[in-house]
C-alpha cells in the first residue's frame, strides 16, 4: 500500500500482519528501531570519556581555566541521531508518535539495564575460553551510574525535543523547517549535556563511590559545555539532512509532513 498526498494521518494500530503494512507504517518502524538502536548504543559506550585538542583556546565566563579541546562521553557519537530521527517521525507522524518512540527507546534501555545485571550476577564459569570476568564487570558493572545518567538525559531531552518542535511548529506553519528541527534539538541538546554530565560524573560517583572521584563542578560544566559545543556543530550540520530525508520521504514515499492540527 502506497501512501499518496490527501490520505489520512498514518494508521499504526493494526500492525498485526507484517505483509500488509503500509509504506507509513515500515517507515515508522525503520525510524524508530534506528532511534532505539542509536541510544542502546550511545548508552553502552558512554562510560568512555574522548578529547579531541581544538589547537586554540577560549574563555567562557564560567570557569578562570581556559576551554583548549572538545571533551565528552562516546555516546555522544550516535546519541544525537534521536534527536535527528525524533524530529522526522514528528514531522511525518506528529508529537503523540514521537513521544511513542522516546518512551519506547527509555523502556528499551531499562530492560537492557536490566539483561545487563542479571548478567554480572550469573555465577562465573571459570575456564580457559571464558571471557575474564573482571573485564567483562570492568566494562559492564563500572558503567551501571553512566546507563542510568543517558537514559534520564534522553528521555527529558528527547521529550523536550519534542515539545519544542511541535511548539515552533505551531507558530511558523510548514514554513521554516531549519528552526524547529535545529532550534528545538540545540535547546533540548543544552539540557541533555548538562544532565548526563552531572550525574554521571558528579552525583552518581558521589552517591556510589568507584576508583574515580567525583568531578568538581566546575569540571562537570566544562566538561557539559565543550561536549554541547561539539552537539551544536552537529545539530548545525545535520539541517541538510532533515531536508534530505524530507525529500526522500515525499519524493520517494509520497508522504507529506502531518497537519499541525493532526500533531
Amino acid at each position: 500500500m502506497r501512501y499518496t498526498p490527501g490520505m489520512p494521518s498514518p494508521n499504526l494500530s493494526s500492525l498485526s500482519d507484517a505483509g500488509s503494512l503500509s509504506t507509513p507504517q515500515k517507515l515508522y518502524l525503520w525510524l524508530a528501531s534506528i532511534s532505539v538502536t542509536s541510544l542502546l548504543v550511545a548508552d553502552f559506550m558512554g562510560v568512555r570519556l574522548f578529547r579531541i585538542p581544538l589547537g586554540f583556546s577560549f574563555h567562557v565566563p564560567w570557569q578562570d581555566a581556559p576551554i583548549d579541546a572538545i571533551q565528552h562521553t562516546c555516546g555522544m557519537l550516535t546519541f544525537p541521531i534521536t534527536f535527528l530521527l525524533t524530529d522526522l517521525i514528528n514531522e511525518y507522524y506528529g508529537k503523540k508518535a514521537a513521544r511513542r518512540v522516546v518512551w519506547l527507546g527509555f523502556a528499551m534501555g531499562g530492560l537492557s539495564f536490566l539483561v545487563m545485571n542479571v548478567s554480572l550476577w550469573m555465577p562465573y564459569w571459570d575456564v580457559p575460553f571464558n571471557v575474564p570476568n573482571k573485564s567483562f564487570e570492568d566494562v559492564f558493572a563500572n558503567s551501571r551510574v553512566m546507563y542510568i545518567a543517558s537514559l534520564a538525559a534522553f528521555l527529558v531531552g528527547n521529550l523536550l525535543d519534542v515539545r519544542m518542535f511541535a511548539w515552533i511548529k505551531r507558530l511558523t506553519g510548514d514554513r521554516f523547517v531549519w528552526l524547529r528541527a535545529t532550534g528545538s534539538t540545540i535547546i533540548s541538546q543544552f539540557i541533555d549535556s548538562f544532565i548526563v554530565t552531572w550525574l554521571a560524573f558528579s552525583v552518581g560517583r558521589a552517591l556510589f563511590p568507584t576508583d574515580a572521584a567525583a568531578m568538581p563542578f566546575d569540571e562537570v560544566l566544562k566538561t557539559a559545555a565543550t561536549g554541547y559545543m561539539l552537539k551544536f556543530v552537529i545539530a548545525i550540520a545535520s539541517t541538510p539532512v532533515i531536508y534530505l530525508g524530507r525529500w526522500f520521504i515525499h519524493t520517494k514515499m509520497g508522504m507529506k509532513p502531518v497537519s499541525i492540527q493532526g500533531s
